[in-house]
């Protein structure tokens, strides 16, 4: 009997935690009522964030809602790059937002950040002078790596580079801020450019709002098409790609 009456105290005792710890879940648990959005936010607004991430919250209560989920939701978010979730007592959620930062456009309908990822641009607008680049899927890191190593190269001569393009077959070609477009191909890369910064110093950077491109895929010597002119005028060499 005393056995039995143990046994039904504990059980009555478990009960009553039970009871207990659903009390102060129901307690606990309240409606949503507050969502800060933080972080040192230069192109996209909260507003523009909050839009994003109310269907997240949508039917979730403070503490239903995953963070860790929230936290993953909202790195599939346009310019999110990096996110933090907490929940703030009583009713409240905080996001510490990272925002992606752009430094080219992409493909004509992305942009890419530091390192070369690229991120849509959805309803935001990006920076007016971003250089422009396309290349294959995944060239990212390396044609923004290029485009460097050529725009300070040109900064030396006194130009910029608006356009970076890297073909599907390996063939490169960049446009300078005067709009002059320059086929640079595939091979020997560094022997080309260095004939062309010859060139540009004897003669070319006198004469760039008459040319309309420049061809350097040859083995040796530079190309040049002039505006007016159907036909390229240069030195003779064999077109390499």
């Amino acid at each position: 009997m005393s056995q039995r009456s143990g046994w039904l105290g504990v059980l009555l005792l478990v009960a009553l935690f039970g009871a207990g710890g659903r009390a102060l879940w129901i307690w606990l648990d309240r409606p949503l009522e507050r969502v800060s959005i933080g972080g040192d936010l230069e192109h996209v607004s909260a507003d523009y964030l909050r839009d994003k991430l109310s269907p997240l919250l949508r039917g979730h209560t403070w503490l239903s809602v995953d963070v860790a989920e929230l936290r993953d939701q909202a790195l599939t978010i346009d310019w999110v790059a990096e996110a933090r979730v907490s929940r703030e007592w009583p009713n409240a959620l905080t996001l510490e937002l990272v925002e992606q930062v752009p430094v080219a456009r992409w493909n004509d309908d992305s942009l890419l950040n530091p390192k070369g990822e690229p991120f849509a641009i959805g309803s935001v607008s990006p920076p007016d002078d971003l250089p422009d680049l396309a290349g294959p899927r995944g060239s990212g890191p390396e044609v923004l790596a290029y485009h460097e190593r050529l725009a300070t190269r040109f900064a030396e001569l006194g130009h910029g580079l608006t356009q970076l393009r890297l073909e599907p077959r390996g063939a490169w070609r960049f446009q300078l801020d005067e709009g002059v477009w320059v086929m640079l191909g595939r091979g020997d890369r560094e022997g080309r450019l260095a004939r062309l910064s010859a060139a540009w110093r004897r003669q070319l950077g006198q004469q760039v709002s008459h040319i309309r491109y420049i061809d350097l895929r040859y083995s040796n010597g530079v190309a040049v098409a002039w505006h007016g002119e159907t036909d390229p005028l240069g030195e003779d060499g064999q077109d390499e790609g």
